[in-house]
C-alpha cells in the first residue's frame, strides 16, 4: 500500500499588499529557502502538531510506503504568485501520477492565487484529473477555510479544525485517516454533504470556545464523536479572502447508512448558525479608549491585542499605531512586538547591543487597498538583546515546529518598555517569540502583540486580563472599509438585508443535487 502526502498552506489576505512567492513557504519546512520535498518534508513534519505528522502515523500503523510530495507553509499575506503555486501542485500532481492508494492533504482552505480565486479547488480538481475514479483523498482544513463545489466534488474525506486558536491540527489530521483507513478497508463507503451560508463572520466572535459558536461546533463534535457520523466540521471561513466562495460552512461525512441522519443534522447546524448571525459581528472601539482601560487594570499581565495588524491574517505587523499610544499613554512595564521592519533591524545590529540608538520603526509599508499610507515611529532608545529569533514552539498550538522570526532586536524604551523588532513576521502565539531572547512575558504588567485569536494558545493561562483593540491595518474587524469585489453578494453584515435564498448545499449521496 502507497500514500501520498502532502502539505501545502496558506491563508490568503487579498487586501494585503505583500505578495507570496514560493520562497515564503519556508515556515517549519526545514528549508530555510522555501519548500521542502521528499524525504527533508517527511523530517519537517514528523513528531509535529499537524496534520501530516498524523497521516505519517496512520501510514506507519498501516505499513503503507510513503511519498511526501511537498511541504510548504507560509505565513499569511497577499496573493500567491503563479508560479509558487504552479511549482506546489506540480510536484503534488506528480506524486500522484506515480500511483497510489490514498492520498493525504494537509491544507488550509483558504489560499488564493494570482489568477485563481479558489487555489484549494483548483488544485484537487488536478488531483482528480490525474488519478484513477474513486481514489481516497482525505483533505484536513482550517477552521477558516472558504468552500467551493470543486472542493468538496473532488475530496472523498475533509475534516477541520475544531478549536481556533488551533490546538487539534494532529487530532484532525487523524479524524481524516481513520475515516480513509475505513473505506480503504472497505467498513464504510463516504458521502458528504455541504452548506455555505451567505455570511461573513467577524474573526473575533468565531472561536468555538465561546458562543455564538460553541454549541454549534459541539453538536457537530458530538455527531462524530459518538459515531452517529463520520466525520463532522462546522469552518467559520476566512472574510479577508474576497473570493465568491467566502463565508461560513458545514462539512459532514456520514456512511451511506447515516445520510438521513446527517441532512437533519446539516439543517440544524446551520439554522444555528443563520438564526445568531448579527451575535457573529464584533463591534469596536477607539485605540484611545481601549489603551486608557488597560491602564485603570492593576494587576498584570495585561495583553494588549491588536487585531487589525496581525500577520496571523495576512497583517504587515509594521503598523505603530497601537504601540505610539502605548508611549503617550506612558504605560510602564511593557514588552511588545514583534514588529516586521527589517531595515530597522540592520540599522540595529550594526549599533551592537548597549548602543543608544534613534531610529524610525514601522511604517515602512502602505496599504493601498485602504488609503492608508504607513507610518514610521520614531523611537529613541538602547539596543538591549540581538539573537537570531530562532526558537521551537512548546506551546499546544503547532508543537515542535521550528520557527524563525529572522534576526532579531530589543530595544529598550524608556526603563521599561522592550520592543522586539525582527526580520520577518510572525503571529505570537508562542511565547518563544519574547522567551528565546530571555524576556518571560509572564513576568511584565503589559504585553503588547498582534494577533486576534491565536495568542490565547501561549498566553492566556497567565493572564489576568485580556484587552483587545481595534488597530488599524487589513486585519480590521471593520468590514466596510474593504473594498470587497468578488463577493457573491448579497452576504451579511455587508448586506443587512441578506435572506438565505443564496446558501449553497451539495451532497455527493445518489441523486442529491446542488441547490441555491
Amino acid at each position: 500500500m502507497k500514500f501520498v502526502i502532502a502539505m501545502i498552506r496558506h491563508e490568503t489576505n487579498t487586501f494585503s499588499p505583500v505578495s507570496t512567492q514560493l520562497s515564503d513557504f519556508r515556515r517549519g519546512t526545514g528549508n530555510p529557502h522555501g519548500p521542502s520535498f521528499g524525504a527533508l518534508a517527511r523530517q519537517a513534519c514528523e513528531g509535529t502538531n499537524s496534520a501530516a505528522a498524523a497521516f505519517l502515523d496512520l501510514a506507519q500503523a498501516m505499513g503503507a510506503e510513503v511519498e511526501f510530495a511537498v511541504c510548504a507553509s507560509a505565513v499569511p499575506s497577499g496573493l500567491v504568485a503563479r508560479d509558487a503555486f504552479e511549482t506546489l501542485a506540480s510536484a503534488l500532481t506528480d506524486s500522484a501520477r506515480q500511483g497510489c492508494d490514498a492520498i493525504l492533504l494537509d491544507l488550509h482552505g483558504a489560499m488564493v492565487v494570482d489568477g485563481i480565486q479558489d487555489a484549494e479547488g483548483e488544485l484537487l480538481r488536478r488531483l482528480r484529473a490525474c488519478t484513477p475514479p474513486g481514489l481516497p483523498i482525505g483533505v484536513a482544513l482550517d477552521f477558516h477555510a472558504n468552500f467551493s463545489e470543486a472542493l468538496v466534488r473532488n475530496a472523498s474525506v475533509i475534516a477541520g479544525y475544531c478549536t481556533y486558536p488551533h490546538v487539534d491540527i494532529y487530532e484532525t489530521g487523524a479524524r481524516v485517516g481513520r475515516t480513509i483507513r475505513a473505506q480503504l478497508e472497505g467498513r464504510v463507503n463516504p458521502v458528504m454533504l455541504w452548506s455555505r451560508l451567505p455570511m461573513l463572520t467577524h474573526m473575533l466572535k468565531q472561536t468555538p470556545a465561546m458562543q455564538p459558536m460553541k454549541d454549534i461546533m459541539d453538536l457537530a463534535m458530538e455527531a462524530e464523536r459518538s459515531g452517529q457520523l463520520l466525520n463532522a466540521s462546522v469552518f467559520g471561513g476566512f472574510p479577508l479572502s474576497d473570493v465568491n466562495c467566502a463565508g461560513l460552512s458545514t462539512v459532514l461525512i456520514a456512511d451511506a447508512s447515516q445520510v438521513a441522519y446527517a441532512e437533519q443534522l446539516l439543517t440544524q447546524l446551520t439554522d444555528m448558525a443563520w438564526e445568531r448571525r448579527a451575535d457573529f459581528v464584533f463591534p469596536s472601539e477607539p485605540i484611545h479608549t481601549s489603551i486608557a482601560y488597560a491602564k485603570t487594570l492593576q494587576e498584570g499581565p495585561v495583553i494588549l491585542v491588536d487585531h487589525g495588524d496581525n500577520c496571523g491574517a495576512g497583517g504587515t505587523t509594521d503598523v505603530m499605531a497601537v504601540l505610539q499610544e502605548v508611549l503617550a499613554q506612558g504605560l510602564e512595564d511593557v514588552v511588545a512586538g514583534p514588529f516586521c521592519d527589517p531595515a530597522a533591524v540592520e540599522h540595529l545590529f550594526a549599533q551592537g547591543v548597549g548602543a543608544s540608538v534613534s531610529l524610525n520603526v514601522g511604517g515602512k509599508t502602505d496599504l493601498p487597498a485602504l488609503h492608508l499610507q504607513g507610518q514610521p515611529l520614531p523611537l529613541c532608545g538602547v539596543v538591549e538583546q540581538l539573537t537570531d529569533g530562532q526558537y521551537t514552539v512548546t506551546g499546544p498550538m503547532f508543537t515542535g515546529i521550528k520557527l524563525s522570526l529572522g534576526r532579531t532586536a530589543v530595544l529598550r524604551v524608556g526603563t521599561s518598555v522592550r520592543i522586539f523588532i525582527s526580520e520577518r513576521p510572525q503571529e505570537p502565539y508562542d511565547t518563544g517569540v519574547f522567551t528565546h531572547a530571555g524576556v518571560d512575558p509572564a513576568q511584565c504588567k503589559y504585553v503588547l502583540i498582534k494577533s486576534r485569536q491565536h495568542f490565547r494558545a501561549g498566553f492566556e493561562a497567565f493572564a489576568k486580563h485580556i484587552v483587545l483593540i481595534s488597530g488599524p491595518g487589513v486585519c480590521s474587524s471593520d468590514y466596510d472599509i474593504f473594498p470587497f469585489e468578488h463577493l457573491n453578494r448579497p452576504i451579511y453584515p455587508l448586506d443587512p438585508g441578506t435572506t438565505r435564498s443564496s446558501e449553497v448545499r451539495w451532497s455527493s449521496a445518489p441523486q442529491a443535487a446542488l441547490a441555491t
